[in-house]
Order: C-alpha cells, then structure tokens, then sequence
C-alpha cells in the first residue's frame, strides 16, 4: 500500500499564502491556508494507505487529525525538501501539497500495477502530486521550482529516466484571490470554502 506525504508550513501569518494580500490581511491569508490545509489531511486521512506523514516546516496545531507522522522539513531549495520527503519511504509513495483543498480520496488512491509514477499537472505550470513506486530522491533534486516551466521539466526528468507516468488531472492552486474563488466553488462544502465564504462576508471583497 502507498505511502502518502502531506509537505506543508505551519500556518502562520506573514509565512504563508503572501499572494493573497492583498485584497486579504496576512492573517486573513493565515486562516484560509489553515483551512485548505486541513482540509487537505482530513482528505488524506480518509484515503487508505500504510502511512500517513505530514513534512512539516514549523509545528503542528489543532488543525492536524490523528493518525500522521509529523516529520521536520530539511533545509535546502523545494527541490531537496521534496527529495528528502521520497528519501524517508522505503516502497510506493504519492507527495502532495497543502495548496489542493479540493482534493479527493478518490483521486489519492493510486495503483502503481503497470505504472512507475504519477504526475498531477496543477494549471499554474507546477504539480499538485507526484508519486513513484520506488521512490529516487534524485528525480527531484534540481528541478527548477515555482516556475512556470516546473511541472514540464518534473515530469520529463521522470520519462528520461524510463519511468511509465500516469496523468492524474489538472488542479488548480490556491495562491491568488481568483484561485482561491475558484478552488471554494470546485469544492463548495470544505472548510477552505467556508472561511472564504466568512471572510469575504466580512471583507466586500
């Protein structure tokens, strides 16, 4: 069974979701990456799997549901943060952000019979998910990150390497305003839905 890894910050203001302000405060920013991050390990904790590790920069908070490993984020570039999250799995195993509140069990569940790795494109030009049957810390390091070419280059660095890759769908990302409408009304009964619905009641915006 796979292995699935959750790598996240801990939600604090000024650290995460930037792009967000504006038209949001940066603690406004704060609660909805709260929200999308709980979301997204409520998700996980409902997909089967034989582990569950959340590879975290900071501490966990009330926002984390049983049933995880918490594990420290190395130092380093993305690149080596994410290499050294596949380093820790010694068999199949599927990487995904905190930024995909609208992400489901169903599309967690993977089957790597006839395939050596998953790659789920997000519309940013990045991934929201990748996964390896045998998990090489080298097929990430160096990739470029955050860049609009991240995702093309992650997944010909996986086909050079002779891998078989099977496409999950395209996600959208939550970092701006528009995304974050967008994911609320792809997902409309999460908690990444509903702070957004309470904050812009309060906003106007």
């Amino acid at each position: 069974m796979t292995t699935l890894l959750v790598i996240a910050k801990e939600p604090l203001p000024g650290r995460v979701k930037t792009r967000l302000t504006p038209p949001f405060t940066a603690r406004q920013a704060a609660a909805l990456a709260e929200a999308a991050l709980a979301d997204t390990l409520h998700t996980v904790a409902a997909t089967p799997a034989a582990r569950r590790v959340l590879v975290l920069d900071g501490a966990p908070g009330p926002w984390l549901p049983p049933g995880f490993e918490v594990v420290p984020q190395c130092a380093g570039g993305l690149d080596e943060r994410l290499a050294a999250a596949f380093a820790r799995c010694d068999g199949p195993a599927l990487l995904i952000g905190m930024d995909t509140p609208q992400v489901t069990p169903d599309l967690l569940t993977v089957d790597f019979a006839g395939c050596d790795a998953y790659f789920g494109p997000a519309e940013d030009g990045g991934f929201w998910a990748l996964g390896l049957a045998e998990p090489e810390p080298g097929l990430l390091r160096g990739v470029p990150m955050s860049t609009p070419v991240t995702g093309a280059v992650q997944r010909e660095r996986l086909v050079t390497a002779g891998l078989r890759v099977r496409d999950l769908p395209r996600l959208r990302d939550v970092d701006t305003a528009a995304d974050a409408q967008a994911v609320a009304a792809a997902a409309p009964y999460g908690r990444f839905a509903a702070r957004l619905a309470r904050l812009t009641a309060v906003t106007g915006r």
